[in-house]
């Protein structure tokens, strides 16, 4: 495991956590968590975000952001087929923090800022950090294209 990744999220310590990809400073969690691994999304002025939606980090902003994804608010955290899952961390200030996404294993996976993406519990990045669960969005999965067969 990764003592860094331990250190910094220290539910880690002893969970069942697994870095599934080295570090990459090409994309965040936010982008990952829509299915982009190739530009950072931030509310900041200098990362990608939708033109026309506030550049703040406020909740209300990360919701309308996903909400033009075709996410909207739901009530569990658990695997439900035939949707996409994520979940929005903020800190105590309700300020944006994170974002994961659920896998149909029903655990989660998350690209750590710069650092490592993770498969892991959605507890297990609750701390000082990135602050807790402040809401679970869903959408319709897209449908997965398979090959023709002969």
């Amino acid at each position: 495991m990764s003592r860094h990744l331990e250190e910094a999220f220290p539910r880690l310590r002893g969970s069942s956590y697994e870095v599934t990809s080295p570090r990459d400073t090409e994309y965040n969690c936010i982008a990952w968590a829509v299915g982009e691994s190739d530009r950072w999304w931030w509310p900041d002025g200098r990362a990608f975000w939708p033109d026309d939606l506030p550049r703040e980090r406020s909740l209300d902003a990360f919701v309308q952001a996903f909400g033009r994804l075709g996410f909207s608010g739901c009530e569990s955290p658990e695997f439900e087929p035939g949707f996409e899952k994520i979940a929005l961390f903020a800190d105590a200030h309700g300020c944006p923090t994170h974002a994961a996404k659920l896998q149909p294993s029903g655990r989660w996976t998350s690209k750590l800022g710069k650092e490592e993406d993770i498969e892991h519990e959605l507890e297990d990045l609750e701390g000082s950090h990135y602050g807790s669960v402040a809401t679970i969005l869903k959408r319709p999965a897209t449908p997965t294209v398979s090959a023709p067969s002969d």
